[in-house]
């Protein structure tokens, strides 16, 4: 499981994520549940080498043998030399690599067989900045039990600025709205009318949300909203009852106009001395 953060402001967008990857079957004695957390998986990316593109994912790990990590690095590969795939550097959009994205994870998704049992979900967002030079936006893919929903935009250019998150959601809904989930579930629990309850969120959410970013913070500043955000999810985890499913190092990337994608923090599976290659997130 995971917790995965996006932010944008007016200079930039920022992607940062944690690295626990979580095992849940069948245990030998016949129950279910997590059987196993490790800490290094990779769930943020460069999605173009040469282009100012990011992205992130959460939900499976896996689509069939092969790991989220090493599918988005195929899929990079396609928009960057593929005839039929690649990006024109000179008038490529941000729609259009999600699009494509959209297209590749949903092929792999609906060649699946047999799919995955219920309940599964499958999110990944690409971010960045177009050819047109204009402020940053963000799309998000998502799959939910068997169902490939549309391409959904969860940050346009003209958002002055958007926090948006997935994964392990009840920490940060708790910190900027107040409450989270399980208020719906407690609510409807008591025969409330599912339109006064709507009412009754919505009012809430205009009462209690703390906007903890803002469109002019550096882009400095908007790396440590999405920090705090992953940090204190992780923390919560740590401490909570059950399985560390949040956890690992955060790994952290922007990406703005004239710098383009720039990692900011990211861990590597040999020294750091040793790393004197690129290609390998």
């Amino acid at each position: 499981m995971t917790v995965c953060v996006g932010l944008k402001v007016y200079d930039g967008l920022v992607f940062a994520a944690d690295s626990a990857t979580t095992l849940v079957g069948r245990a030998p004695d016949g129950s279910t549940g997590v059987l196993n957390v490790w800490q290094h998986g990779n769930k943020v990316f460069n999605l173009h080498k040469k282009l100012p593109i990011a992205a992130m994912t959460c939900g499976m790990g896996h689509i069939g043998p092969a790991s989220i990590s090493t599918l988005t690095k195929d899929l990079r590969r396609l928009l960057t030399s593929d005839p039929d795939w690649k990006l024109n550097p000179k008038k490529y959009t941000v729609e259009q690599a999600a699009r494509k994205a959209h297209g590749f994870f949903a092929k792999l998704y609906g060649d699946l067989k047999p799919k995955p049992p219920n309940p599964h979900s499958f999110e990944f967002w690409v971010g960045g900045i177009g050819a047109d030079g204009l402020r940053g936006e963000s799309w998000k893919i998502q799959i939910e039990n068997g169902n490939v929903c549309d391409l959904m935009l969860v940050a346009a250019q003209e958002h002055d600025v958007r926090i948006f998150w997935g994964g392990q959601t009840s920490v940060i809904n708790r910190l900027l709205f107040g409450f989270d989930e399980t208020l719906q579930e407690a609510l409807a629990a008591t025969g409330t009318e599912p339109a006064a309850i709507k009412a009754f969120i919505d009012g809430m959410k205009a009462k209690s949300e703390v906007p903890l970013a803002h469109a002019a913070m550096p882009v400095q500043d908007a790396i440590a909203v999405a920090d705090f955000l992953v940090e204190t999810t992780k923390r919560f985890f740590a401490f909570k009852p059950g399985a560390d499913v949040v956890g690992g190092d955060t790994d952290i990337a922007t990406v703005t106009k004239h710098e383009g994608f720039k990692w900011i923090r990211r861990k590597h599976y040999y020294p750091q001395a040793l790393n004197l290659e690129t290609d390998h997130v």
